[in-house]
């Protein structure tokens, strides 16, 4: 008589299934159910610091552009965005922020391109690093006195191309103060920012990609233009565009060195809240930043869309 042996999945298969004990219920099938966790709790202090300070004070601005002053509804002040001068004020504030975004997209790719050959521990990797995380963060009033006192009327930049070079930088106008102004300092904020963003993708490309190009007789440039860029394609134009919803958004910086006038949206709204030329029109504040919400919110999305398809060769 022949006897089969069973071994791995089949004996596995083959064995007798114990019986739960007399009384013990119904055997519930799939995984079993765990016990509720209390790890949600260490979220309730984040929850709430959204909730008081970034889900109200939206929910309070968008309120507020449709309502009058004594609070009754009204469709005025969103009928207001399609003023010719409001819609001036989102033309230049997509512009400038297209246009730093893009200068800083560039630049900042260059720079973590000449990171890449870097040890990633090295004493220069982590400077900049470093140096990039600070200086992304880097704005408001001390990055407008920083351009003031550099390239300022009386700056020192200014004061040596004038008295050495022969060369007036302000020779059409002050322009630092307007709107061509708000360029330098934006691009100097939107390069680290593109470094923080752009560097971890960068970094992650296999080494053994670069291998197989060299085996298969391909070279630097086959390998950028075949491999490279088409994978790293997503992650740029992602971190492009939240370089543009963070030019998009900043206000401090331009209500210090624009002082006057109301050239991007940002600037219009304060216009709206404290100048005596339009009494009686502060919720128009409201109107505006419900314009700016749906500008930056479809951004975003488009960045949470592009961002999820490149993380999948990233994993």
């Amino acid at each position: 008589m022949t006897t089969a042996t069973t071994t791995g999945a089949d004996a596995a298969a083959s064995a007798p299934v114990p019986l739960p004990p007399a009384g013990a219920g119904p055997v519930v099938s799939g995984a079993r159910r765990s016990a509720p966790s209390a790890a949600w709790l260490g979220l309730v202090p984040f929850a709430a610091y959204v909730l008081l300070f970034l889900a109200v004070p939206t929910i309070l601005a968008i309120g507020s552009g449709f309502v009058t002053k004594d609070g009754s509804f009204t469709w005025s002040n969103v009928s207001a965005l399609a003023d010719p001068v409001v819609l001036a004020t989102f033309a230049n504030s997509a512009g400038l922020s297209l246009l730093t975004a893009v200068v800083g997209a560039f630049v900042g790719a260059l720079v973590c391109y000449a990171l890449l050959g870097m040890n990633p521990d090295g004493a220069v990797r982590s400077t900049v690093d470093a140096a990039a995380g600070v200086l992304a963060q880097f704005g408001g009033v001390m990055l407008a006195f920083a351009f003031i006192a550099t390239i300022g009327i009386q700056g020192v930049v200014t004061l040596f191309l004038k008295d050495d070079l022969g060369v007036d930088i302000f020779a059409n106008g002050t322009w630092l103060y307007e709107l061509p102004g708000l360029i330098l300092p934006y691009i100097y904020f939107q390069i680290p920012l593109m470094v923080i963003t752009f560097m971890p993708a960068l970094a992650a490309l296999k080494p053994q990609w670069a291998e197989a190009n060299v085996t298969l007789g391909g070279t630097r440039s086959s390998f950028w233009l075949r491999i490279g860029i088409p994978v790293l394609a997503p992650s740029f134009l992602a971190s492009l565009l939240l370089l543009f919803a963070n030019a998009f958004s900043s206000y401090a910086t331009a209500a210090a060195l624009a002082s006057q006038g109301a050239q991007i949206v940002p600037l219009q709204i304060r216009a709206a809240l404290t100048s005596e030329t339009v009494l009686g029109r502060e919720n128009l504040a409201g109107a505006l930043a419900l314009g700016m919400i749906v500008i930056v919110g479809v951004v975003m999305g488009l960045y949470s869309i592009i961002q999820r398809r490149a993380a999948r060769w990233q994993s």
